[in-house]
């Protein structure tokens, strides 16, 4: 037997019928006021699409790249030592002139080994002045033998004359004669070897003090570059310029050759950008680039391109034909194109902020009756000023180069003027 339903739960099925009854109309009159919106297009100002013409004319191909403007040239200043900075006398971006001190470091450790240098310096002089002094006397010594020996020789020399004469008047003998002239030979004998052991021993001493000459030399230079780093631990600016970079936090601990700090020439500039790695090919050193800031417009040259791309980029730097233009400054971000191929005529549209690379693009095409309506158009080529057009558009037609995102969904527009 069917159950009896109550009049309360035939009231509460009857409002659940009719809310989703509801919602049902009201998403099909959603979707079709939708559909009915982006096929009937919508309203915009002309202006507001920045409309550009498509035109025949030649193209100078350059590839994009961002970058920012930095010192044309600038100093690292390393630590000399390993040790820990003990005071900061400066601040990033503050003005410096050469010599002035930036930093100080512990120097205790590079102190004492100064003073063990320069005793040690100081040892090895009174060393080769104590040689010195020790070899002029032996020289000295055997100069003066040798003198005394010559002398010696010489009268050997007299007594072998003296004796041949005697025997030739018959008061000598032969054996008188010959002892004369034994003795006489002798004497030369000695001589010679005198003389030949003093200039041996002259070359010898010499070598000795050279030898010792050249140790004081090794110590007066180890000194000399102890006292230089002692002079750059108190870390000098070394010239003047502007503070770019300073390790400012005291009692960190730096090692022999660390970073310190940056001093940059502000009065000249270059630009240090990036290429995406698809478009690296096209940047070479020696290439034109026109560097952008804001309004103005700067030419230069393509100095150097890293042979390594960095996250997906390669950085490549540009110098600067106006360094020195009083709108530079330090840090400005810049746009640069660079110059890789020409085309004598093309079909060009104007460059706007739609174009992202070459390839496929639906844009927006005025159809000459107060229509823009939706288009594939493929796109090439490209400069600061124009963007080739591969397909897609026809001379004399326009286009919106203004950034479309926000009009995707429609189909058309309604162009006002």
């Amino acid at each position: 037997m069917d159950k009896q339903i109550s009049k309360q739960e035939q009231r509460s099925r009857r409002r659940r019928t009719i809310i989703k009854t509801t919602a049902i109309c009201l998403a099909v009159f959603g979707a079709t006021g939708a559909l009915l919106m982006t096929r009937g297009g919508k309203n915009v100002n002309e202006a507001d699409l920045r409309l550009g013409s498509a035109t025949l004319g030649p193209l100078e191909s350059s590839v994009a790249a961002s970058g920012r403007l930095v010192p044309a040239f600038e100093e690292i200043v390393n630590s000399p030592v390993s040790s820990r900075i003990m005071e900061v006398y400066a601040r990033p971006g503050d003005s410096v002139h050469a010599g002035e001190p930036l930093l100080r470091l512990d120097l205790q450790e590079a102190d004492a080994q100064y003073q063990n240098l320069r005793a040690a310096y100081e040892i090895k002089g009174a060393q080769l002045r104590q040689l010195q002094l020790s070899n002029h006397s032996t020289l000295s010594d055997l100069e003066m033998q040798s003198q005394i020996k010559e002398m010696e020789v010489n009268r050997l020399a007299i007594e072998v004359e003296n004796e041949r004469r005697l025997d030739s008047l018959g008061s000598g003998t032969g054996d008188r004669v010959r002892q004369a002239e034994t003795a006489y030979a002798t004497g030369k004998l000695e001589l010679q070897g005198l003389r030949k052991r003093l200039v041996n021993e002259r070359e010898r001493l010499n070598s000795l003090e050279e030898s010792a000459r050249l140790e004081l030399g090794n110590s007066t230079r180890d000194m000399q570059l102890m006292e230089r780093t002692l002079a750059q631990g108190r870390i000098p600016a070394p010239h003047d310029g502007v503070l770019t970079f300073l390790k400012t936090q005291i009692g960190s601990t730096v090692s022999a050759g660390e970073k310190l700090a940056v001093v940059g020439d502000l009065s000249t500039f270059k630009v240090e950008a990036e290429v995406p790695e698809g478009s690296s090919f096209k940047v070479k050193p020696g290439s034109v680039a026109i560097v952008r800031l804001g309004n103005i417009e700067l030419a230069g040259t393509v100095a150097s391109i890293e042979p390594q791309s960095n996250s997906g980029a390669v950085p490549f730097s540009v110098s600067l034909d106006d360094a020195s233009n009083p709108r530079l400054r330090a840090g400005l971000r810049v746009q640069v194109y660079v110059a890789y191929g020409f085309k004598e005529e093309v079909l060009r549209i104007p460059m706007g902020n739609y174009f992202k690379g070459p390839g496929d693009y639906i844009m927006f095409v005025d159809d000459g009756s107060g229509t823009a309506r939706q288009r594939k158009v493929t796109l090439g080529d490209s400069n600061r000023e124009w963007v080739e057009v591969v397909s897609g558009l026809k001379p004399g037609e326009r286009v919106a180069t203004a950034d479309m995102s926000a009009f995707e969904k429609y189909k058309k527009l309604n162009l006002k003027k």
